[in-house]
């Protein structure tokens, strides 16, 4: 067996080895990436610089602002997520507190005044700006305050003062043990972003939790990583997509502009004499140093261009745009848009660029994506507002208050998420009838697909059956006490929708057939 050289270590012997990954060498087709450490970093490390966070923020906040594609992709993506806003459905198993419930936050909610501190925005149009927020900012916070109301604060107002030694990450103080929010730290409404904030006497620190135990500031984020304590926008990875995007955009209309104006070009010949009226177009003189200097010429619709005795002058007139221009920018537009969550046939609102089933699969991939963030959104804004909440018409509600000594669980609720329509209605629907009859779905999976919990759904089917059934019962009654020999059936008020073939029993005893046995010929 061969001796390993003395100079030869252990290291570099599994650096010999080539039963590793590739990936963790360098070689010169491979971006140079900064910022990161041999050994591994959490999240935070790579957004340490309090000064570079706040200014991705800002960048972000200007492409929202100023850019043509940007702002209206997110605004789309908000609207296909938020739709009608979340529907809040108590499940506390008995029914009259459930409609108490629901009553009562609608009405709080639907009030800006009793809900928003500014007194400005019912819950349905925060729930959209909170969402907008993450998407742009990266996060947002809403802080329960005394009085019920929720005070909104954006996420540039949480800073880490230079004085404290703790872990605050960011304005988030956070237990260096088990990573727990314990409080957040908020500068003044009126406080500029260029000014340091040296002092924790600068600032206003909320407890994330209340003596009870009860969360009191809802912090809704982008996140991908479970040691990420604040938010990054989603805009980051195309921040310099976003930029070529518009500047390509304004460059092609300058171009375009140059094409659709006309001017006259004079030509002199040697023996010319200067004078007539002075050339068109706006002129300015640049310095080029060494007492050299030449004019510039401007452009404008309807200009006169003379040329230098001898000088015979030519204008271009390129192909504007060109051939490559329309299908680079769908390029940049889908980039843009796979990170906002968006296909390109919803970006650009238009289907004309694929076929019905290309248009189609893309939407179903968006919309996969859409109920994933329905269901992180509610958890981290929703759900705790509703707990702070019912914590607190539990202090002044003794009907609550007894409901919670008997065991029931006030708190219970879920949250309808909006869904999506049918692309093709009639198609759709008869496809998933099918699928069921034939057996190649079960129920549960089928409500899967759409979005729905089948036990949900189940039971409310039942519940909104039986309520229809006991009112038209309640109706047939009334009918034949007016009108005596009438004798009609709660069926014949209900006129419930009944499955093909099935055949119901009635309320005198008799049998009715469903659809497919009505309009039969009778039996000899």
């Amino acid at each position: 067996m061969p001796r390993r050289p003395d100079n030869v270590n252990l290291a570099q012997s599994f650096e010999t080895l080539r039963n590793d990954y590739s990936a963790a060498k360098s070689n010169r087709f491979r971006r140079q990436r900064t910022g990161l450490l041999p050994l591994g970093s959490g999240a935070d490390y790579h957004y340490r610089n309090e000064t570079d966070y706040f200014k991705v923020v800002e960048y972000a906040r200007d492409m929202d602002r100023n850019d043509a594609v940007v702002g209206q992709t997110i605004d789309r993506a908000v609207t296909n997520i938020i739709q009608d806003g979340f529907g809040f459905d108590p499940q506390t198993g008995d029914a009259q507190l459930d409609t108490d419930l629901r009553q009562r936050f609608e009405s709080e909610t639907n009030d800006p005044q009793q809900f928003d501190l500014a007194g400005e925005y019912t819950f349905w149009e925060l729930e959209q700006l909170a969402l907008r927020h993450c998407f742009v900012d990266g996060d947002v916070l809403g802080l329960a305050t005394s009085g019920g109301q929720l005070e909104m604060v954006e996420g540039h107002r949480l800073r880490t003062p230079t004085g404290t030694t703790r872990n605050v990450v960011h304005g988030v103080l956070v237990n260096p043990v088990t990573r727990r929010r314990e409080e957040y730290w908020c500068t003044p409404d009126d406080t500029p972003l260029r000014n340091a904030v040296t002092k924790v006497a600068d600032i206003r620190r909320y407890p994330t939790y209340d003596e009870g135990g009860v969360r009191q500031v809802f912090h809704a984020l982008v996140s991908k990583r479970i040691s990420q304590t604040r938010g990054v926008t989603a805009l980051a990875p195309i921040f310099d997509i976003c930029g070529m995007v518009e500047d390509i955009n304004f460059a092609t209309l300058v171009q375009r502009q140059l094409v659709a104006c006309f001017a006259i070009f004079r030509e002199r010949d040697l023996n010319f004499e200067v004078g007539g009226p002075a050339p068109g177009g706006i002129r300015s003189e640049e310095s080029l140093g060494g007492g050299v200097s030449r004019i510039l010429q401007g452009v404008g619709p309807g200009m006169e261009i003379g040329g230098l005795p001898g000088e015979k002058l030519k204008m271009d007139s390129p192909h504007i745009p060109n051939p490559e221009f329309f299908p680079h920018m769908k390029l940049m537009l889908t980039l843009i848009g796979i990170n906002l969550g968006m296909p390109l046939v919803m970006v650009l609102m238009d289907g004309s660029e694929t076929n019905f089933s290309g248009w189609r699969g893309a939407i179903d991939q968006a919309r996969m994506g859409f109920h994933g963030i329905q269901k992180r959104f509610s958890r981290r804004w929703h759900r705790p507002i509703v707990t702070w909440k019912i914590n607190r018409w539990l202090a002044t509600d003794a009907a609550l208050r007894s409901a919670l000594e008997r065991g029931v669980n006030v708190f219970a609720h879920r949250w309808k998420y909006p869904t999506w329509p049918y692309i093709q209605p009639l198609q759709d629907a008869s496809a998933d009838l099918l699928r069921l009859r034939n057996g190649l779905i079960s129920p549960r999976r089928r409500a899967a697909e759409r979005g729905m919990d089948l036990d949900v759904l189940r039971a409310e089917i039942v519940e909104d059956n039986a309520a229809m059934i006991e009112a038209a019962a309640q109706k047939a009654a009334e009918l034949n006490a007016k009108y005596p020999g009438l004798g009609i059936t709660w069926r014949e008020v209900a006129s419930l929708p009944t499955p093909d073939g099935v055949t119901i029993a009635v309320g005198d005893g008799t049998q009715q057939d469903g659809p497919a046995q009505q309009n039969q010929p009778p039996k000899q």
